[in-house]
């Protein structure tokens, strides 16, 4: 039936319509010239087949109509019931062809669909083959997990991670390793769900790590599966704990130095007050004079410690990356304040020489204060600018805010009516001159304005080789 089907094809049309015209007329004359002897009518089924497998039903039904009434013309039955005939013979021959051309027409829907249904299943099987590739050649750990918590997959990532001493994670609790996973596949809702974790992680040689996670859940026919990016954090959390020291250090070192600074000047006070009081007749042999006398030179011993600064030296620092990185701290604040930022920086700044954390302190104390600067303004809006002033990178701070009331105050530790403990831009100041550079106020008739001063690396090496 197949092969009889498959000579049904646009390329064969013209070619089996002129076969089913000579087939009726050799059926016509032939019936014609037998009529006296047998009636040959019933072989018009042939070109009736022909014509339905390329026809539509209304040309269809004509030929059959035609083929009705040659083969009663040419019959040699009796007249009377030939109305009857020609009936028959029109609903047979029609519903031959249409019946012909309805299994043809869902035949090619079958073909169109199997059609789909091959291309679909190599483009998924090029799509497993892909993602298998990237699975396997991914550098984070990516492990498949069913329902009791077993290993289904794991790529070489993940053996190296878990257990590089054993032969195959396939089959192998993820209990023995992060437990925290284990927890979440028994507990783990009906619906899917994406999110992530941090956990302690040990592998296979009994070190512990710390583990980021990215899993999510899915469902197949044989259950629900979880499937999770595993990374080993530990490096990133010594590095970070380290550098937070570091800060921790060199901050507590500028808040040492602006303590003893002011406790400096107290002093300095104290004892041309107490050489006044000396002059007092009496006052030399009082006992509490004489307290007096050892407090203000404990509290000058206090002041006259030096704070050692920072032994490292600055280093170079790419300050279109770091305004990036200070772009993405603060825009998500400041969207919740309904605060505008205009970014002008420019790309592809030249390199400075700057304590990288230390210059992206600066940024987030000037940010933050411009930000509570314009709480009580309608106009809310941050500019930041860049630009190269004598070799030097400029990067301009400019807020709609209230301003600055009394600017000769700034950058001078626990000035009275700060709203912390006023250390904010002294200490900002302090992290600029460390490695060189400045923080300056320049004022301006509306809001307030903050240039944060950075040299090129292009200036030190110069003043270096000088």
């Amino acid at each position: 039936m197949n092969g009889l089907l498959s000579i049904f094809v646009p390329g064969n049309r013209r070619v089996l319509l002129v076969v089913a015209a000579l087939l009726i007329t050799a059926i016509a004359v032939t019936d014609w010239l037998t009529k006296p002897y047998i009636s040959l009518g019933f072989l018009y089924l042939f070109p009736i087949i022909i014509v339905g497998g390329f026809l539509s039903r209304t040309p269809t039904i004509g030929v059959a109509l035609v083929c009705a009434v040659l083969q009663e013309a040419f019959s040699n039955l009796p007249e009377n019931e030939a109305i009857f005939r020609l009936v028959l013979s029109s609903i047979g021959f029609s519903g031959t062809g249409l019946f012909v051309s309805e299994l043809l027409k869902n035949r090619r829907i079958v073909l169109e669909h199997v059609e789909e249904l091959e291309t679909e299943v190599k483009l998924r099987r090029d799509a497993e083959n892909q993602l298998q590739v990237l699975v396997e050649s991914s550098p984070a750990a990516i492990v498949t997990i069913d329902t009791n918590g077993k290993i289904l997959l794991a790529n070489q990532a993940a053996q190296q991670l878990l257990a590089p001493a054993t032969s195959s994670l396939k089959g192998q609790p993820i209990s023995s390793y992060l437990p925290s996973l284990q927890t979440v596949v028994q507990t783990q809702p009906s619906r899917s769900f994406r999110t992530t974790l941090q956990c302690t992680g040990q592998r296979s040689t009994g070190e512990v790590f710390l583990a980021g996670v990215w899993f999510s859940t899915y469902n197949t026919v044989s259950g629900s599966r979880l499937a999770a990016v595993i990374v080993d954090l530990s490096e990133d959390l010594r590095n970070r704990e380290d550098l937070s020291l570091d800060h921790l250090l060199k901050s507590s070192r500028i808040l040492m130095g602006a303590m003893a600074h002011e406790v400096r000047n107290l002093c300095g006070a104290a004892v041309v007050l107490h050489k006044n009081l000396s002059r007092v007749p009496d006052l030399e042999h009082n006992e509490d004079f004489q307290a007096l006398s050892s407090l203000i030179q404990s509290l000058e011993r206090i002041s006259a410690l030096s704070v050692k600064a920072p032994s490292d030296a600055p280093v170079t620092v790419d300050l279109t990356s770091l305004l990036d990185e200070v772009r993405v701290l603060i825009e998500g604040a400041y969207r919740e304040s309904e605060v505008k930022i205009e970014w002008r920086a420019q790309e592809n700044l030249p390199l400075v020489r700057a304590d990288r954390y230390g210059l992206i302190q600066v940024f987030l104390n000037l940010a933050k204060n411009s930000q509570r600067a314009m709480e009580s303004t309608k106009v809310r809006k941050l500019r930041v600018s860049t630009s190269l002033e004598d070799k030097h990178i400029t990067v301009r701070v400019e807020d709609t805010g209230i301003g600055i009331a009394h600017p000769e105050n700034l950058f001078r530790p626990f000035q009275p009516g700060a709203v912390t403990a006023g250390l904010g831009l002294y200490v900002s100041r302090s992290i600029m001159r460390s490695f060189g550079g400045e923080l300056l106020y320049e004022p301006r008739a509306e809001g307030c304005c903050f240039a944060v001063v950075v040299p090129a690396t292009a200036v030190v090496e110069e003043a270096m080789n000088a």
